[in-house]
């Protein structure tokens, strides 16, 4: 449900790899969909949450997509067999477990599990 205020959409880059290949990694690693716009766009519809980092010797200078698994292990398995590279190994956190991994233009993700 859309509501003022609240996040609703999330723009990555595709430009360190090509649209298809991208397209592809998520459709392999995570079951995604996608509606093509023109030759340089794509767009997706899998969910939206937030929260801001304010640890600096955790935090990235960029924005951290993070998605949810219920198999954690999993899941980082789908990643590397897309085509993802695991840049951190799972690891505990306050309130579950996660990893983070690059996609083929080079954007940084996690995906965490309670």
């Amino acid at each position: 449900m859309r509501q003022t205020g609240k996040l609703d959409y999330l723009e990555l880059p595709a430009t360190g790899g090509t649209l298809d290949s991208v397209k592809a990694f998520y459709s392999a690693a995570f079951g995604w969909t996608f509606t093509d716009y023109g030759p340089t766009y794509s767009a997706f519809e899998e969910g939206l949450d937030g929260g801001f980092d304010a640890d600096a010797a955790e935090g990235s200078q960029k924005p951290l997509p993070v998605l949810y698994s219920e198999d954690l292990e999993a899941t980082l398995a789908e990643v590397e067999a897309a085509g993802g590279k695991v840049v951190r190994p799972i690891f505990s956190f306050p309130g579950g477990r996660r990893f983070h991994f690059l996609d083929p233009a080079g954007n940084e993700l996690a995906v965490w599990s309670e």
